[in-house]
């Protein structure tokens, strides 16, 4: 079974500023705002929700299929992609936008200057998940995370009308669709993801109570950072699956930790396993994320999952690593992507 995952493809531009913001601005003349930041570090990592989740799934031996918009510089990032498994070929690339960008600039005092730069994103809707399906034969799941609105709700009817089991994935889009948009996207999921605040969040835009959203979907799973995930079904009790605690003492990176949570969890999914057995698998992934740098900073070997999982959930939590699904995982060294896969520091 294979893996769709549509949503976002970006690269980040992370900048230091030694300094404050606050320092160099001048009360009396705040309406006239023109400011030069000197930095002392740039670094460029690769991200987008749907080639985050691509690049774990691809980790855990899967081929999934990327379905986003990309632009005119997307050849070396598409290599490292490549890599690390991930199957390419329904990427549409624009003919002239840049492909999407976030530049962020962060003072010693944590504040952040910010823009986003949509580019080829923009071009999403034009992808027709049909085309996709009629090369790709074995398609068993699609995933609908953050994108274009347009994009995302095309897309989530089209697995419908396809037939196909999808997860929603709204998150970071949840802020800017309204009530109608908000429940197409949820309704008839095989697995809904949040994190606690997103799970306020879809609550008040879809007007729906909490019993009336679990009405609508298989699997309401939130991730609750270093206590874990919540797994939620209509009629039955709640349940909470300890997270995976990183080891070693290190400075950990929360940047897309829930990626690679869904990249686990799915993987598992798509292999027969049951919920809880994948968010257990989801969460040993997402504490290697957070021990990375950037949201695709991380490497997996089938060794050092087991390890995680067993010290955390004891023998029960290699479950979803035992199915013969699994075997060529299990039986690769490591699935790693080359040192230049790494994010750029300068």
């Amino acid at each position: 079974m294979r893996i769709a995952v549509s949503g976002s493809i970006a690269t980040d531009h992370l900048m230091a500023f030694p300094g404050t913001f606050t320092d160099q601005l001048i009360a009396e003349s705040l309406d006239r705002v023109s400011l030069s930041f000197l930095v002392d570090e740039l670094e460029i990592r690769h991200g987008g929700v749907a080639a985050n989740i691509s690049y774990g799934l691809g980790s855990l031996g899967l081929a999934p299929v990327l379905v986003g918009a990309a632009g005119r510089d997307f050849a070396a990032y598409e290599t490292r992609l490549r890599k690390a498994g991930v199957d390419t070929d329904s990427v549409l690339r624009s003919a002239d936008r840049q492909t999407a960008r976030f530049v962020c600039l962060t003072d010693r005092a944590q504040n952040q200057i910010a823009s986003f730069y949509a580019g080829a994103m923009a071009e999403a809707p034009a992808i027709d998940l049909r085309r996709i399906v009629e090369r790709v034969a074995d398609i068993g799941i699609v995933v609908v995370s953050p994108n274009d609105p347009a994009a995302m709700l095309r897309h989530t009817a089209q697995a419908r009308t396809l037939g196909i089991p999808f997860a929603a994935d709204p998150s970071q889009q949840l802020a800017r669709i309204g009530r109608d948009a908000a429940r197409e996207l949820v309704t008839g999921a095989r697995w809904l993801f949040s994190n606690e605040y997103e799970a306020s969040l879809l609550r008040e835009r879809t007007g729906w109570r909490q019993a009336e959203i679990l009405s609508r979907v298989g699997v309401w799973l939130t991730t609750l950072g270093a206590r874990g995930v919540r797994i939620e079904r209509a009629g039955e009790p709640d349940r909470t699956i300890p997270a995976v605690p990183p080891t070693g003492a290190m400075e950990l990176e929360p940047t897309g930790a829930g990626d690679a949570f869904r990249a686990g969890f799915l993987a598992a999914t798509s292999r027969g396993a049951e919920a809880e057995s994948a968010a257990r698998l989801g969460c040993a992934v997402a504490s290697f994320a957070l021990e990375g740098r950037g949201a695709q900073g991380y490497t997996l070997s089938p060794d050092a999952l087991a390890e995680r999982l067993t010290a955390t959930y004891g023998t029960a939590g290699t479950e979803a690593l035992t199915s013969s699904s699994f075997q060529s995982f299990r039986n690769s060294p490591s699935c790693t992507t080359d040192t230049s896969s790494r994010p750029s520091r300068s």
